[in-house]
């Protein structure tokens, strides 16, 4: 198989998420915070001196444990490694063969497990970091910095390095020894488009190598990636990877911007200040009116000693338009920048020069009062730290979005979480770094989020197999934020989320603990659906899953594969489906059908009640859908929820109609 490469995509979330310790039959105590548990982290390393790693009150390690620690570049085994970070590799080869060597002038790296840029330090802790008292970031998010399970074994392996790529070799090596040394759990902060690449009809490595460590009972999660917010852009789409979506959550970081005529806009950056009293302010008219990525052509003293507000349409806040502007403002002695642009999540980290981001409108509203004067002038104060309900929760702007375009009956994503401004750990090379810690968005950032909720439940339940515990967490999902106000999904323009943007919904750790119901599935499920969606003989299927498969004939239907979701791409007429679910709640338990149906679709499930008992654990049903639409549509989305009035059950369902069938619509 050809090699492939694949990039890194990047303390309020617990308590956003009610994971509290405070909390006495919390799932964090009865998980014992993951202590029992192993997590392989694939990505950037990881800065051991950081004192999220420390083993304070660790007992030993579990007997199972095969890995261990390698030495390299400023990294001892046996001094580094300790009861909490248990192991340590690194792998090097296959990106030395498509880029050559590493340490070139200008990109510096540890050829040994340490993190240069720290995404995975950031990542690592973020699943399970000790508690770190007093930590905040350019004054900004003060509190206690945690992982998600903070008593859970890490075992980095380092695949990917200080460019931010890493070689599909590498990454299928890594996932080999994590599987052989025993993790229980795997976390990819990473992703390539193409998972399953239908233009070839083969799995990539990375997709083989975690299918055998699902194989193995290993669940694996892994990001969505940061192509949002167009439709079909996601990575990781194997149905059997937990693939997590980016939200923001309660916080926020207003900075106020008062105008000379005493209007206070509060707008978002990251600013330790000091504040700026009263300095002018402008907008520059030439040579492309305002917008950011002329700055550099203007004049420099129409910016010097000035505030200068500019408009950009790139939803990109790190693109080079916006770097650019940031650039030609310092260079000309401006003192701040205020960026009016869509809506994102995403403000720069700046200690001393303010860098602010507001939307259009408010952006216009300054504008206006620029117009209006002749020696227009602006106060911006230091960012100041926000916890609210009143802080709406979205789907980040750069979070991938479905449909999945590889096998499209297949759900991606599958959850959501936290993503957007999240606290943790880093090297000290990082341009980010603020005493060890910074602040990081990405589906990267959210990936972790989702390890440590995993990493729980796999305390709780060691014996749930990945699909289980990836049900649960499905189809427990919030469809709302913690509070109940809609999640939105941000973009060129602000909708409401729907299962393309974020899976089953938020993430919503004490209700996973208790699913009442869950959707299982065995590796052979998992073979019936490569069977079913790629172009394998019974030789080449063998080859590439490693062992002696013969796919059943006739070829099942994509749509039974028992997934705690339903999505059908191609609904003319009418189609039945089967799904199964296991009583994993109280014994004796009755549970009733609810439907929501998308719009203009007929859904009917048979049987509507379905009873359990100590002889009746696992119970099939079919549900019968058809479409009234007359013409091609897109996706409309409802759901389907069992109840037996203490657990609610509920998986999505999107339905599109395809009169016209292979019709690729320009409207």
């Amino acid at each position: 198989m050809p090699n492939t490469l694949y990039e890194l995509t990047t303390t309020r979330t617990w308590d956003y998420l009610g994971l509290s310790p405070g909390t006495p039959k919390s799932l964090l105590q009865k998980a014992n915070m993951g202590s029992s548990v192993i997590v392989g982290v694939i990505d950037s390393g990881v800065w051991p001196e950081s004192e999220m790693f420390n083993d304070k009150g660790y007992g030993p390690i579990p007997s199972r444990w095969k890995g261990g620690c390698v030495s390299g570049e400023l990294f001892n085994a046996s001094i580094h490694c300790n009861k909490k970070l248990i192991g340590a590799k690194y792998y090097v080869d296959g990106y030395v063969a498509e880029y050559g060597v590493l340490n070139k002038p200008g990109n510096p790296e540890y050829i040994s497990p340490r993190d240069f840029n720290g995404h995975g330090t950031h990542c690592a802790s973020t699943i399970g970091g000790s508690f770190v008292p007093n930590v905040s970031y350019l004054g900004v998010g003060r509190g206690t910095a945690r992982g998600g399970a903070p008593g859970v074994h890490i075992a980095m392996y380092k695949a990917c390095w200080s460019t931010g790529r890493c070689s599909n070799a590498d990454i299928l090596k890594a996932i080999d020894e994590a599987i052989h040394d025993g993790v229980d759990v795997l976390s990819l902060s990473l992703g390539a488009r193409d998972s399953l690449s239908p233009e070839t009809d083969v799995i990539d490595l990375t997709s083989v190598g975690t299918f055998h460590a699902v194989e193995k009972g290993i669940s694996v999660v892994a990001a969505a990636g940061n192509d949002g917010p167009g439709a079909q852009t996601l990575s990781n789409v194997a149905p059997w990877i937990l693939t997590v979506a980016a939200t923001s959550l309660d916080r926020s970081f207003p900075t106020a911007i008062t105008l000379g005529n005493n209007i206070t806009i509060l707008g978002q950056a990251i600013f330790a200040g000091p504040k700026l009293a009263s300095v002018g302010l402008t907008y520059p008219e030439r040579p492309l009116s305002g917008d950011c990525a002329g700055l550099a052509a203007n004049p420099k003293n129409t910016m010097q000693g000035k505030v200068v507000l500019c408009f950009t349409a790139d939803l990109n806040p790190t693109s080079t338009a916006v770097k650019d502007a940031i650039t030609a403002v310092r260079n000309a002695r401006g003192l701040g920048i205020i960026i009016a642009r869509n809506p994102t999540h995403l403000p720069i980290p700046s200690r001393h020069f303010p860098c602010v981001m507001v939307d259009f409108e408010l952006g216009t509203d300054i504008l206006f009062y620029i117009r209006s004067t002749r020696f227009p002038f602006v106060k911006i104060n230091a960012s100041i730290t926000l916890v609210s309900h009143s802080v709406a929760t979205k789907v980040a702007t750069f979070s991938s979005r479905g449909p999945n375009s590889i096998s499209p009956a297949i759900l991606k994503p599958d959850i959501a979480a936290p993503g957007v401004n999240i606290l943790a750990a880093i090297s000290p090379n990082s341009s980010l770094n603020d005493g060890g810690f910074a602040i990081m968005s990405g589906t990267s950032m959210a990936t972790p989020v989702v390890s440590g909720v995993v990493v729980l439940l796999k305390s709780l339940y060691p014996h749930w197999s990945p699909a289980a515990i990836k049900s649960a967490i499905v189809t427990t999902a919030w469809k709302t934020d913690p509070s109940g106000e809609p999640i939105f999904a941000e973009g060129s323009s602000r909708k409401l989320a729907d299962p393309f943007d974020y899976g089953g919904g938020l993430v919503n750790p004490e209700k996973a603990a208790r699913p009442g119901l869950i959707y299982d599935m065995t590796i052979y499920d998992y073979v019936s659906y490569i069977c079913s969606t790629y172009k394998y003989n019974d030789v080449s299927i063998s080859q590439v899953l490693g062992n002696k498969t013969v796919c059943p004939k006739p070829k099942p239907s994509v749509l039974d594969l028992n997934l705690p979701s339903i999505t059908i791409p191609n609904l003319k007429d009418e189609v039945t489906l089967t799904r199964t679910v296991t009583n994993v709640g109280p014994l004796n338990s009755i549970y009733k059908v609810m439907i929501d149906p998308p719009i203009g679709i007929s859904m009917t499930v048979t049987p509507h009640t379905l009873q359990f008992n100590s002889t009746t654990k696992i119970v099939s049903f079919k549900v019968r859908v058809s479409t009234r639409h007359k013409v091609n549509t897109g996706y409309y989305f409802g759901s389907l929820t069992w109840t037996d009035n203490l657990h609610n059950v509920v998986i999505p369902v999107s339905v599109r109609t395809q009169i016209l069938e292979r019709y690729h619509d320009e409207n």
